[in-house]
């Protein structure tokens, strides 16, 4: 009965899991979540990964510790923060594998007591509470968990585990499938989802249940494994056992050992005694009788084991002795253990496990633990055991070595000693019984097949770019000489071109030539003339929409060098006549405007103060408008102090009335507070005496009495009557307090006073002044600054500087998207009007979609792919001269996860100054030092070239200078500007829903950590408080620790910047949470963890799990936010359908709201209306015709205008019919004036999503997310930024964090292989020139490999083979053959892997096939041959570069530091006939080849990367090679997702999401890329082919052709 339990909710739980699989993303974990992120491994599912690998061969434990160390070593080395768990109850699993069982135990003291690493072990099961305490309190954003087990019980376990983390709202990172690069590792995340957490709060009590009787099967499975093997003694026995050798020892060796010696000992004596007991017990109980006589039959003698016991002693004095560079040469024995053997080794299994859970007892002995990764090494054992029962006993003697013997009979005199029961033997002879231990074999001993890997050398190649980057280690390297057969055998790949008729040589167009223009440029066309002004026209209102900046029209100056304005001014020694005119000029100007807005004010002054009186915070309003608008600092006063007369009366009536006396209204207070603070810092020298008196009385007035004495000081005391009647007035707050409590957001920063000439519309601050100093100096700069701080002024000014200087110079943008692209275009156009020559254009636009004026713009706005393909097209250089600047957005891209390459071609290519703007970057130092570091090789490569044309440069002078090179000096100089205030501080809330309302709770950052994060990496840089967070942080510190010694120090009231302040600003109280993170840390450093952890505990939200669903409940949070008068609101989420399916919730919510609210007969009226409407213009038009036949119009006159009169009174009546109400929508009506809206509407009209966007338009919804065409964005861009929408769900964008660049060694070496790779293919001659399909190839470069292999299959003829036409003469082809074409396609170029364990699913599937199909049988067999022969290559490569490697660090295990190194035993014959193999080891890991493994092994695509020696910074995974099945590092098979071709079958997106699994928008990406990339190699073959009816070209067009249209019709 518990087992069906078991397995019914077994399966419940696994089909949930296999469910999530495919929509898991697979993306890069050290992205996101690397700054400060901590995630969660689980031991066990550590483990399993790492026996499961390829290369490992099961008891061999260094190279297990070796994989599990580089495991880690990765992690660390990417910015990992992480805990590894191993829970006890996991233990079950292995009951049945007790060799695993001392491996996980030895593990777990390695991690413990060899590394820094924080391994917890504490935790019984994932259900139990402290381990659900534990996830409260680290917050982990993910645990990496295995999906499949060694059985089916612990693959339900580890299932527990999942369901158990979405629980706690825990993501989950599947260990299966990951791959690792330089920079990133990428793992299959399955969220935690609502669904999930609905799903363990329904099933509460049946996962419960069914982990129990799942322990309960574990725990019978634990006695039936020890039952046969030890009879009637009991777990608890063999324990004791166990403890009783070990305690024994520590007598017989009182000075203490190593643990290999110690392990070593007692394992063999405890596996003697308990064969021996076991001998001994040949007369079984009832119950176990049948079970221990299977057993005995076939039982081995006590001497056997003695053996057995010797051998392994043997060995572990070869471990003690041998360095790992002899123990890596060792020869592999392929034979099994003999049957007989299997009860022996599980015995000695077992008991080694019981040794190590009883190594506690030996805490205060002195045991060296630090070879606890090396205490076994089954395949040695198997090598000498092979030696006496094979070798040995035909004659072969060979000597130990004097060392090796004495430990050896050290060590086995010691097991004589603990065993005590009973005699054993003598250390020699080893073998004393004739029984084979090893099964018998043709061929025991592997061969290394040394033949297989080809000739080492490489190819000899001439050019001046090879010897200047790779010089230096190329005199290392070994080359073939010229009359080798391998380099005889290049031939000119010219078979192709003379059979099929194509020029494969021929220069292909670029993206730039292919994308389409928008507009051609040198039409005089009237009609695209009118379209081009059209789109100008809508540029600048869209840029206006964007930012309301007035436009500036640019004037061509010659170049002047221009000041340092950061520093003070200087005064000039003497003024000229004509500076003093313009000086005195200026004055009598300003004092006429300073008239003006006297006038104005006194004209206004009555009815703002008349509004101030009927409502304080509306007239208040009106008064910051005017503020805004005028530049008087005497007019500004006037304002300030009325507006502090109108809040201190307002506050006095206030506090009168009943209201005043229970509750005080601070927004009165804080209104007042706020005129104090302006007043006193902007206008201090303009206050009189009156009006320093007036605000010392508001303070009084306020219960700031300390204040006010400080501003105003009054002789005389006031008697308590007067201050009683004052009380009641008084906040009861201190100032210190009140201002940071409530008036956070209105503090003021520190900003300059001093205007800067070249800034009109502000005063810029000192590190704004910093990078205009940059561009001045034509300097590059790297500016981290958050949102919305200013920095992209900065990129203006750059913009503005260059088309100042002339016509020809060249500003180049680089945005990350397309959608940022189309914004600063807008932006550009709107801010900057030049008259320019004909055929020039201000600003551009190059995208991979459309291109505008792209190379005949001074200002190119563009993506990163699409810039880098114009600086390396050759035709393009004379453009690229003209550049002057590159600004580079969201440079943080650089360690992205895509595209993040193109970002470093770029930034190391480009030979101008450059500005390179981040909100986020985690090291900018790193990243300013690099670019520094490229900067100074521009330096010296330019001064060379000036060095050899200085002789040429009076030839120069006579034939004139060039147009587009201006006498500009550059600097090379990298400045690094930081800036880390923001403008307004962001506070975070908790959305929770209470018993059916929405509520939100503030959410302290604080809360975000734990004790733990802050002792190892302190607080996050990128955590800030707000003011009243602050004042929070202060007072649960107090609350929690009453006896804190600097408790009134740190009051608010006695901080040292407050004291007595009456202006606190912004960086007085930055400075106050720096004083309170301070101290937290010290609290926790010093020995006060559980009063921080409460602190932290206090600070969190107290939100729970609801039973409702969020996404169902958005349009109720969208209400509620309009109640709290919170909208316009954006709201981000995580998923692109998720994103569509918000706003059409709160538009389906406003709809039934309006129809609730609809009169009965309201729909039957405008159908009424719409009947007569149309009759009535048909009767118009009817009208119109006549009136046009008549002569006599003036009968018909009193006709005409009756219509006209009913027309539009019906059009009234029926728009009032259908107008929304008011609370039945959120647009803003008064924001957008109705031609806009036209105008912005008329743009979607045909676009895909137009229609949609348009009635979520007219509710104040819309959304925005990658999917869109750029003109759906602009239309929601628009309304949003004008307030038209009010709520806006967008697409998540992550910021990426930049990684430190490549190292210089690797990329040496690699380019030498890509060198020799692409000239053994044909791409390159000998020389280094292009050659072949070498074109065809660079176009398609975003696809490598998958554009290697399809030029491979072209020119084998394969895709001739396959596209033949349905009868001949024919230029149709069959779907049977479009077909096989998507499918060979989807191989190369839309390769989307499902997890591996999808495949035990069991769905059905309606439309699509889901698991794309082999290759067809031909292209299989060419990829394979394609692969064997690149995989031969790179090995040669990695056995050439194995001689540059630190062998002194390939001896050591990567995290523990732990070394392998020593003298080479050499006086032992056995060692040296044993440790012979030492051909065919070159470029692999030394710890890798104890599993026996050789360089040959690396031709075999399935071998993992880390196989390689480590150090040459190379490793296979870089191969170019193409995968025709791919398995995970266990093995299994990983599915490729058949989307493309399933939609080329079907045409249905809404398949794709039921049966593929796939998100809609996400699939329609996918697919729009595919195209593309068809419609790019049909272009390419065209262009190629000189036969216009060849049929790959023909099969190529006709497939791009009819997946377009399939496409547009979604």
């Amino acid at each position: 009965m518990e087992r069906n339990v078991l397995t019914t909710f077994s399966q419940k739980m696994s089909q949930l899991i296999l469910n999530e699989m495919p929509k898991a993303e697979y993306s890069s974990l050290f992205n996101d979540f690397v700054e400060s992120e901590f995630f969660l491994i689980d031991g066990d599912s550590l483990l399993i990964t790492c026996i499961c690998e390829i290369s490992f061969k099961p008891g061999q434990n260094l190279h297990f510790f070796y994989l599990v160390e580089c495991y880690l070593v990765d992690l660390i080395s990417k910015g990992g923060q992480f805990t590894i768990v191993f829970f006890k109850d996991a233990e079950y699993a292995y009951f049945n594998f007790p060799e695993l069982l001392s491996l996980r135990t030895a593990l777990i003291l390695h991690l413990q007591k060899n590394t820094t690493i924080d391994v917890r072990t504490t935790f019984s099961r994932c259900l139990s509470k402290e381990w659900g305490s534990f996830l409260e309190e680290s917050y982990p954003y993910f645990l990496i968990v295995a999906d499949e087990g060694l059985n089916d019980l612990q693959t339900q376990l580890f299932n527990f585990l999942i369901i158990h983390s979405w629980a706690r709202k825990v993501n989950v990172v599947l260990s299966s499938g990951q791959e690792s690069d330089v920079l990133r590792l990428y793992a299959y995340l399955l969220p935690s989802m609502y669904r999930h957490q609905i799903f363990s709060w329904k099933n509460k009590q049946n996962i419960k249940d069914a982990y129990t009787t799942l322990l309960n099967q574990l725990e019978r499975f634990k006695l039936s494994a020890l039952a046969p093997l030890f009879g009637s003694l009991k777990w608890n026995n063999i324990t004791e056992e166990a403890h009783e050798t070990v305690s024994l020892l520590t007598q017989v060796w009182p000075e203490g050992s190593d643990i290999r010696r110690v392990f070593c000992v007692t394992s063999c004596s405890l596996s003697l005694r308990m064969y021996h007991r076991f001998l001994g017990n040949r007369e079984p109980s009832s119950g176990q009788e049948t079970e221990i006589q299977q057993v005995n039959s076939n039982c081995l003698t006590l001497q056997e084991m003695e053996d057995l016991c010797k051998l392994h002693c043997l060995t572990v004095v070869f471990l003690l002795h041998l360095p790992l560079s002899q123990r890596a040469c060792a020869r592999v024995i392929t034979s099994h253990w003999a049957e007989d053997m299997k009860p022996l080794l599980q015995m000695k299994k077992w008991c080694e496990y019981f040794i190590l859970r009883n190594i506690h007892t030996f805490e205060f002995w002195n045991l060296n633990l630090i070879h606890l990764s090396d205490l076994n090494d089954e395949l040695l054992l198997k090598n000498i055991a092979f030696y006496y029962e094979n070798e040995n006993v035909k004659g072969l003697h060979l000597n130990l070595g004097d060392t090796i013997m004495k430990d050896y009979e050290y060590l086995w005199n010691t097991v004589s000693k603990l065993v005590r029961d009973f005699e054993v033997g003598q250390p020699f002879p080893l073998r004393t019984t004739k029984v084979c231990f090893l099964e018998k074999r043709p061929s025991p001993i592997k061969d290394s097949s040394n033949e297989m890997v080809p000739n080492l050398g490489f190819i000899p190649t001439s050019s001046f770019v090879v010897d200047k980057f790779a010089g230096d280690i190329l005199k290392d390297l070994p080359f073939l000489k010229s009359d080798d057969p391998i380099v005889t055998s290049l031939v000119k790949q010219k078979e192709f071109d003379e059979l099929v008729h194509w020029h494969s040589h021929k220069p292909l167009s670029d993206d730039y030539d292919r994308s389409r223009c928008q507009f051609d440029e040198k039409s005089r066309d009237p009609r695209v003339l009118r379209s081009v002004q059209k789109y100008h026209v809508f540029q600048r209102f869209y840029g206006n929409s964007l930012e309301t900046v007035s436009s500036k029209i640019i004037v061509t100056q010659t170049i002047k060098s221009k000041k340092d304005f950061s520093g003070p001014k200087s005064k000039k020694a003497h003024e000229t006549k004509a500076e003093i005119i313009t000086r005195e000029n200026k004055k009598r100007l300003f004092a006429k405007e300073e008239q003006k807005e006297e006038q104005k004010w006194n004209a206004l002054s009555f009815s703002i103060e008349e509004q101030l009186k009927e409502n304080l915070h509306s007239g208040i309003k009106s008064l910051e408008d005017f503020l805004k608008s005028c530049k008087s600092s005497s007019v500004k006063l006037q304002v300030e102090m009325v507006g502090l007369t109108a809040c201190l009366k307002a506050w006095k009536e206030h506090c009168r009335s009943e209201e005043g006396k229970t509750t005080k209204d601070l927004s009165i207070a804080v209104q007042m507070m706020k005129r104090i603070h302006s007043l006193m810092e902007k206008y201090s020298e303009l206050l009189q005496e009156d009006d320093r008196q007036l605000i010392a009385r508001c303070l009084k007035y306020l219960g700031f009495d300390e204040l006010a004495s400080s501003l105003h000081p009054t002789q005389d005391a006031e008697n308590d009557v007067k201050v009683k009647k004052r009380n009641k007035y008084s906040l009861g707050i201190g100032p210190a307090r009140f201002q940071l409590q409530y008036m956070g957001h209105y503090l003021i920063r520190d900003e300059r006073k001093d205007p800067d000439p070249r800034v009109q519309d502000f005063i810029p601050d000192t590190w704004q002044r910093e990078l205009l100093d940059v561009v001045d100096k034509n300097e590059s700069a790297v500016i981290v600054a958050p949102t919305s701080s200013g920095k992209t002024y900065a990129s203006y000014y750059c913009m503005e500087k260059v088309l100042k200087e002339s016509d020809d110079g060249v500003v180049v943008y680089v945005a990350p998207t397309k959608a940022l692209v189309n914004q600063v275009a807008a932006t550009v156009q709107n801010r900057f009007t030049k008259n320019l020559p004909s055929g020039e254009a201000l600003c551009g636009v190059f995208t991979r979609e459309y291109r505008h004026d792209a190379l005949n713009c001074q200002v190119l706005i563009t993506v990163p792919a699409c810039f880098e393909i114009l600086l390396l097209a050759p035709h393009r250089q004379n453009w690229v001269k003209k550049i002057r600047y590159v600004i580079f957005d969201e440079v943080h891209c650089l360690g992205g996860e895509i595209g993040a390459e193109i970002w470093e071609h770029l930034l190391v290519m480009i030979r101008c100054p450059f500005l390179a703007l981040s909100a986020t970057i985690s090291n900018p130092e790193h990243l300013t030092e690099w670019l520094q570091s490229v900067k100074r090789y521009w330096k010296q490569e330019d001064k060379i070239i000036e060095n050899n044309t200085a002789s040429k440069r009076h030839v120069g002078r006579q034939a004139g200078v060039p147009k587009d090179h201006l006498q500009v000096k550059q600097s090379y100089k990298v400045r690094l500007v930081l800036y880390g205030e923001r403008y307004n501080d962001l506070e975070k809330h908790v959305c929770s829903i209470k018993h059916g309302d929405i509520h939100f709770d503030h959410f302290h950052p604080c809360a975000a950590l734990t004790t733990d994060h802050i002792e190892r990496y302190g607080f996050p840089p990128d955590l800030t408080l707000s003011p009243r967070e602050s004042i929070q942080l202060y007072d649960a510190m107090f609350q929690i620790w009453k006896s804190w010694p600097r408790a009134q120090e740190l009051c608010p009231e006695n901080f040292i910047h407050f004291n007595n302040k009456l202006v606190i600003k912004k960086m007085d109280a930055r400075k106050y949470e720096e004083s309170l993170k301070a101290e937290l840390t010290s609290w926790i450093k010093n020995g006060n963890v559980e009063q921080a952890r409460m602190v932290l505990q206090n600070l969190s939200p107290k939100a729970d799990l609801s039973p409702e669903n969020m996404i169902t409940m958005f349009p109720l949070l969208v209400e509620k936010l309009r109640k709290m008068e919170k909208l316009p609101a954006l709201f981000f989420l995580f998923k692109l359908g998720a994103v569509e399916n918000a706003a059409e919730s709160v538009s389906t919510f406003l709809k039934k709201k309006q129809e609730t609210k609809r009169p009965p007969k309201a729909d039957k009226e405008a159908h009424v209306m719409a009947n007569k409407l149309r009759k009535v213009k048909k009767s118009i038009e009817k009208q119109k015709i006549i009136d046009e036949k008549s002569q006599k119009k003036t009968r018909n006159v009193d006709q005409s205008l009756i219509h006209e009169a009913e027309h539009d009174n019906l059009v009234k009546c029926l728009e009032k019919n259908l107008e929304i109400p008011q609370d039945c929508t959120y647009a803003d009506q008064k924001a957008v004036d109705t031609e806009t809206l036209q105008k912005v509407f008329g743009r979607v009209k045909f676009e895909r999503k137009g229609e949609e966007l348009k009635a979520l338009a007219e509710r104040g919804i819309g959304y925005h997310h990658s999917a869109m065409s750029f003109k759906e964005k602009q239309l929601v861009e628009i309304l949003f930024r004008k307030g038209y929408l009010r709520v806006l769900s967008v697409l998540k964008h992550s910021l990426l964090s930049f990684k430190q660049p490549r190292v210089m060694d690797m990329l040496k070496l690699y380019f030498l292989f890509s060198l020799q790779f692409l000239v053994k293919e044909g791409y390159l001659d000998q020389e280094g020139n292009p050659m072949g399909f070498a074109g065809l190839v660079s176009h398609l470069h975003y696809h490598e490999p998958s554009n290697l292999v399809f030029v491979s299959f072209l020119v084998n003829g394969l895709f001739h083979d396959l596209c033949q036409p349905t009868r001949k003469g024919s230029k149709h082809f069959s779907q049977d053959v479009m077909e096989k074409l998507v499918l060979v396609l989807a191989h190369l170029f839309g390769r989307r892997y499902f997890p591996p364990k999808f495949q035990d699913a069991h769905f059905e599937f309606y439309q699509s096939k889901v698991f794309l199909d082999d290759l067809p049988e031909d292209f299989s067999d060419a990829l394979d041959e394609y692969n064997m022969k690149i995989m031969e290559d790179f090995t040669t490569f990695l056995r050439i570069v194995s001689k540059l490697a630190d062998m002194n660090q390939e001896y050591q295990l990567p995290l523990s530091k732990i070394k392998f190194t020593g003298k080479e035993c050499e006086d032992s014959q056995l060692v040296s006939h044993l440790m012979s193999c030492k051909e065919g080891r070159v470029a692999i890991s030394p710890f890798v080849c104890l599993s026996g493994n050789f360089d040959d092994d690396l031709l075999r695509l399935e071998t993992p990367n880390h196989v390689t020696l480590g150090t040459i910074g190379v490793n296979r995974s870089q191969a170019p090679v193409l995968l025709s099945q791919k398995f995970d590092n266990r093995g299994r098979k990983m599915s490729l997702n058949a989307y493309a071709l399933d939609f080329y079958k079907h045409g249905s997106l809404i398949g794709l999401v039921q049966d593929n699994r796939m998100n809609e928008g996400d699939a329609y990406y996918l697919l729009k890329d595919f195209a593309l990339t068809i419609k790019s190699i049909s272009v390419s073959l065209r262009e190629l082919c000189e036969n216009e009816d060849d049929n790959v070209v023909l099969a190529f067009e006709q497939l791009s052709t009819t997946f377009w249209e399939k496409l547009n019709k979604v």
